[in-house]
């Protein structure tokens, strides 16, 4: 019984094995065949394209490189003469489709074509091949746009739209910032999404047979600088909180040159969180020994020539800054009369006199953060402009437009013997003003809670104008 399982079992494995190597040999030869008959059709469309083959909706199988070719070329001619207008601020240009080469890849297109179904793969091929005969299989079209055309175009709006970021600058010396400017983000187009824009409506270009227009406002990309405002100090300054001007046009050169000159005491100054600023313990000694000229200045109820003229000039531009800046203002003195200089481009009453040591201009910083207040001085412009930097926290300073609750007429001109002016000389040495009461309230509030509530009063007195009359004889 034995022997016999084991003839059994020899027989089996006999036909296994006899099994295994007819299936071997029927693999090679369907193989071989397949072979043969895939090289046999690569053989006949070695020069064209395989049959089943649509681009589109266009047919192409069984066609040469050539004639795909030839068709696309032809339906290029055909583009109508659609427009792209680029915007950008106040400049415009219009760049027609057929300026920038807009039409099908022809040759691209007959290529991916004629390629299918001849990879060095055979059972790819196989799988290519019969499915494009008993499915089909589509391809995409494939566009042109010549680049190098469309940056003509943009060229223009490239330059106007660029600017370089700037680094922040912060550098101290004796406690006081000698150099300061903020950190600004840079601009240049952006190229990468007008090209889309662009490639995005080729296919309605040239499937449609009207003329169309696309517009687009130019996109631009914001470059940020190597070093914030914020990374170049540790003091917390970042942005502007607050900011005054006032103009002196028509002021004789000496007391050009005081405004200047107290303006520099003030530019660089540093604020710590919690400290009281003094505009006098800034400015110090106004005299002919500090640097300061002879231009007119109010004294004893006169407007005369003394050291300094000009200074409070600087005083009134720094008040409207911390008006601006919404920050307490602890001592503040309007002047005894109108000065027409500080009602240039401004509303009368936003005034601020000093008078060193006893009249002064103070402000507390409570703003938690330090101040830093530049000073931009143009003698050209006939301009003061204060600027404070700080970091915002939040509040929000509202200033009224001044009211004038009365006003006083100027009382007679006064007529003076001057022994040191010829006969027959007239010398005007104070102008006439006239006198008024000027109201305006400040609210600064802070996430809905009012800070400070203030109003603002103040009465000029009258002026009279005054003449010199000569009475030097020969």
């Amino acid at each position: 019984m034995k022997d016999k399982f084991i003839t059994v079992g020899k027989k089996s494995f006999h036909i296994s094995k006899s099994s295994f190597w007819f299936l071997v040999g029927f693999l090679i030869a369907g193989l071989t065949l397949l072979s043969i008959a895939a090289l046999a059709f690569q053989y006949n469309y070695q020069e064209k394209t395989i049959p089943g083959i649509f681009i589109d909706n266009t047919y192409v199988g069984e066609k040469t490189k050539e004639e795909i070719m030839y068709i696309y070329e032809e339906k290029n001619k055909t583009i109508g003469n659609s427009n792209f207008t680029f915007t950008y601020e106040n400049e415009t240009a219009t760049a027609s489709a057929k300026e920038l080469n807009i039409g099908y890849d022809a040759k691209l297109m007959a290529e991916q074509a004629s390629e299918l179904g001849k990879s060095p793969n055979i059972l790819s091929n196989f799988f290519i091949i019969t499915n494009a005969y008993l499915n089909g299989i589509t391809l995409n079209s494939s566009y042109t746009i010549d680049e190098a055309r469309l940056a003509g175009h943009l060229a223009p709006f490239k330059e106007l739209a660029h600017k370089d970021a700037i680094n922040a600058e912060f550098e101290i010396v004796n406690n006081r910032v000698v150099k300061f400017s903020q950190s600004q983000n840079g601009t240049t187009l952006d190229i990468k999404r007008i090209k889309s824009f662009v490639a995005e409506r080729i296919p309605d270009i040239i499937q449609s047979d009207k003329m169309q227009e696309f517009q687009l406002t130019l996109p631009i990309i914001t470059t940020e600088p190597e070093i914030t405002t914020e990374e170049a100090n540790e003091y917390g300054i970042v942005e502007k909180i607050g900011e005054g001007t006032s103009y002196f046009a028509g002021s004789i050169p000496n007391r050009v040159h005081n405004v200047g000159h107290a303006a520099d005491k003030i530019d660089g100054t540093l604020v710590a969180p919690g400290e009281e600023f003094s505009f006098n313990k800034h400015v110090g000694d106004i005299s002919a020994l500090a640097g300061y000229k002879e231009a007119y200045v109010i004294s004893g109820g006169r407007t005369v020539l003394g050291d300094g003229g000009g200074v409070c000039q600087v005083s009134t531009t720094l008040f409207r800054a911390m008006l601006d800046a919404g920050v307490p203002i602890t001592e503040r003195h309007a002047h005894s009369y109108r000065v027409s200089y500080y009602e240039q481009q401004s509303p009368p009453g936003i005034d601020a006199t000093i008078y060193v040591p006893t009249v002064d201009l103070k402000f507390k910083n409570d703003t938690g953060n330090h101040i830093l207040i530049v000073s931009d001085f143009s003698p050209q412009e006939a301009r003061l402009t204060f600027t404070m930097y700080g970091k915002n926290d939040g509040r929000v300073s509202q200033i009224s437009n001044p009211v004038i609750l009365s006003q006083s007429p100027p009382p007679e001109p006064l007529y003076e013997d001057d022994p040191n002016l010829p006969v027959g000389t007239t010398e005007q040495v104070d102008f006439a003003a006239t006198g008024a009461h000027i109201q305006f309230t400040r609210t600064v509030t802070k996430n809905g809670e009012i800070l400070i509530e203030e109003t603002f009063s103040t009465r000029y007195s009258p002026w009279r104008a005054i003449y010199k009359i000569g009475t030097k004889q020969g």
